[in-house]
């Protein structure tokens, strides 16, 4: 495996010659290495990096002291600050011709920069993921699939591939979010709940989500844990997925599966694989949409005779693929079948993580996940 650019160093650098680039994503995915990559020379100590949580380079943006003789302007962590879609309007409208301004943070950016004085039109907003397979290795193996589901795709533990580097980091990351992040741009109160809301997340992954069970368990409202699970998702922690309905299958309307950015934290091996999976399919949909504006989805089938596939991909509403996790294997489910006959879907997968494969996409192929993203061109 070896480090490289990130996927989309070459569409940002593209973007930031019309438009400023906002570029949001989890805490410690890589955001900050790549803005830096784009400065010469790359590192923190370029005058044109400006951090929020850095005291004196908020003091210099508060000022007014941007350093303007460069051509382009890293401005990291700026959305903690109350008036920053202001700021940002103001900056670019006068030296949008002269300056190149890349906004990043661990949060939603296009969700905080809606209301007040919009900054619609003058920005093209990215979300940066973990490293999936090919990001790694152009042509994935076994091997690689492995490491990437034992260490997740954050940049420190997958590259470390250190047990004590994961745990530590972990309860680092689970900590600062929640009680740093969350703190930091919302009037939380309920630390302590939050925390336990984290740590019960894990188990939930690949189910149809019950808020209400959360609710009991945590002794709070329903109204409450749909809020913290709101800003567990504008923080990048975790995502939900909705079923997608077809006139020709009794589908299940609202229930929503859950899964997180970080599946390292996940014990059982069937369940970190489904996430591994989710993750690298919403991370298609979010660069079909960033980097070339076409619209996919994910969401999974269901019907109320509990009959399933994990994930169907949505291109303008319309299913182009879907997608069984089946972590060791086996024959072709036969939820496959039953769907293909009454949901139009051009391609079928069923992937897993041995070495098996056999059949076809348009009625069913069972294959390895790394042969799945490298035929489908994952990014």
């Amino acid at each position: 495996m070896v480090k490289k650019l990130r996927y989309l160093s070459g569409p940002i650098q593209e973007d930031l010659l019309k438009k400023m680039v906002f570029m949001g994503g989890p805490r410690q995915v890589g955001k900050t290495t790549l803005a830096l990559s784009l400065l010469k020379p790359p590192t923190e100590k370029n005058p044109a990096y400006l951090n929020w949580d850095i005291l004196a380079h908020q003091k210099a943006i508060l000022r007014g002291e941007l350093p303007l003789s460069e051509p382009l302007i890293v401005l990291d962590e700026l959305h903690k600050y109350a008036r920053w879609r202001n700021l940002l309007k103001g900056l670019y409208d006068e030296h949008k011709s002269t300056n190149q301004f890349l906004v990043t943070g661990s949060a939603r950016l296009d969700y905080f920069s809606k209301g007040g004085d919009s900054l619609l039109g003058r920005y093209h907003y990215y979300r940066l993921h973990p490293f999936s397979l090919r990001e790694l290795n152009s042509k994935p193996t076994l091997k690689d699939a492995e490491h990437l589901l034992a260490w997740g795709g954050f940049p420190e533990p997958l590259f470390s591939g250190n047990s004590k580097t994961l745990k530590r980091w972990q309860n680092e990351r689970n900590y600062r979010i929640v009680h740093e992040d969350l703190t930091g741009l919302q009037l939380v109160k309920e630390l302590s709940l939050l925390d336990l809301l984290m740590d019960a997340l894990p188990s939930k992954v690949g189910s149809p989500l019950s808020v209400k069970s959360l609710a009991e368990d945590l002794q709070v409202s329903h109204a409450t844990i749909e809020r913290w699970l709101v800003l567990f998702e504008n923080f990048y922690v975790s995502f939900r997925i909705p079923p997608f309905g077809s006139p020709r299958i009794r589908a299940v309307k609202k229930e929503q599966k859950l899964y997180l950015w970080e599946w390292s934290q996940i014990e059982d091996p069937g369940a970190r694989f489904e996430n591994m999976v989710a993750l690298q399919l919403l991370k298609f949909c979010h660069y079909q949409l960033d980097t070339l504006g076409e619209r996919y989805e994910l969401r999974y089938l269901r019907d109320t005779d509990k009959r399933e596939i994990d994930f169907v991909v949505l291109h303008n509403k319309k299913p182009v693929m879907a997608v069984e996790c089946k972590f060791g294997g086996g024959s072709l489910s036969p939820h496959i079948k039953y769907f293909k006959e009454r949901v139009s879907i051009p391609r079928l997968y069923q992937v897993h993580m041995k070495e098996k494969d056999f059949g076809h996409e348009s009625t069913g192929r069972v294959l390895p996940f790394w042969k799945f993203c490298q035929l489908e061109k994952m990014p």
